[in-house]
């Protein structure tokens, strides 16, 4: 079931210097007027549980490419196939990857772009706040 969130312009809102939205509203000016359902929220942050381990993430990255074999997963990741394996079925199984069998071998895939998307804009923003955490962080976390 979609959720559709109802939005109003955000005109009398002050706003923000740091050109980020006030609080309550988005990028786009709008204010959400509705939150998610229950059962929606729990999915979302079963997705993010499941994309909070850096041994599945390593893997999502190595076959973000296209599709590639669990032998060739688990020589890039540094783990055994077995333990690759694991992970897989939890990826499959929260539909973050999906599998294609030819002969013997299984392959892997990203299951589709949103999953792309979604690495791709977590990078990105490790990335751009990385100097700002290791400042914060101060002297003794950079040893």
């Amino acid at each position: 079931m979609p959720n559709s969130l109802e939005t109003t312009p955000a005109t009398d809102w002050p706003e923000d210097p740091s050109g980020l939205p006030a609080a309550g509203g988005s990028l786009d000016g709008r204010v959400r007027t509705a939150q998610l359902d229950e059962r929606t929220a729990s999915a979302l942050a079963e997705t993010f549980r499941v994309l909070g381990d850096p041994t599945r993430v390593r893997i999502l990255d190595a076959i973000s490419g296209g599709e590639v074999c669990v032998s060739r997963i688990a020589t890039v990741v540094g783990l055994s196939e077995s333990a690759v394996s694991h992970q897989l079925r939890l990826l499959r199984h929260m539909r973050l990857v999906r599998a294609r069998r030819a002969g013997r071998q299984v392959f892997y895939a990203l299951d589709d772009r949103h999953i792309a998307e979604l690495l791709d804009q977590g990078l990105r923003h490790v990335q751009e706040d990385a100097p700002a955490v290791a400042r914060a962080a101060g002297p003794e976390a950079r040893r």
